[in-house]
């Protein structure tokens, strides 16, 4: 489920939910009461590539090969991840 930001355009108020993507993109402000004064921001995304693989192997590089420095990911989980191997 995605993180959404929302802002009061009343009284300036923000708060973050955990939403499904259907979720509607306005809401009552729970601050001052404002009838569908939440509204959804436009945010950055919390994302970052980490580990090895393709990005940290300098794909598309003149070097062409993985370098020795990088390990795969240990069996039963993503490097630094808390999937503890889930996917």
């Amino acid at each position: 489920m995605p993180l959404y930001e929302y802002r009061c355009e009343a009284c300036g108020g923000n708060e973050e939910k955990l939403q499904s993507i259907s979720a509607p993109s306005e809401h009552d402000c729970p601050r001052c009461g404002a009838s569908a004064g939440m509204k959804r921001q436009l945010s950055v995304t919390a994302f970052s590539l980490s580990g090895g693989g393709w990005y940290a192997q300098g794909y598309g590089s003149e070097k062409g090969a993985a370098s020795k420095e990088s390990a795969p990911a240990p069996a039963g989980g993503c490097a630094g991840c808390p999937c503890a191997g889930s996917h």
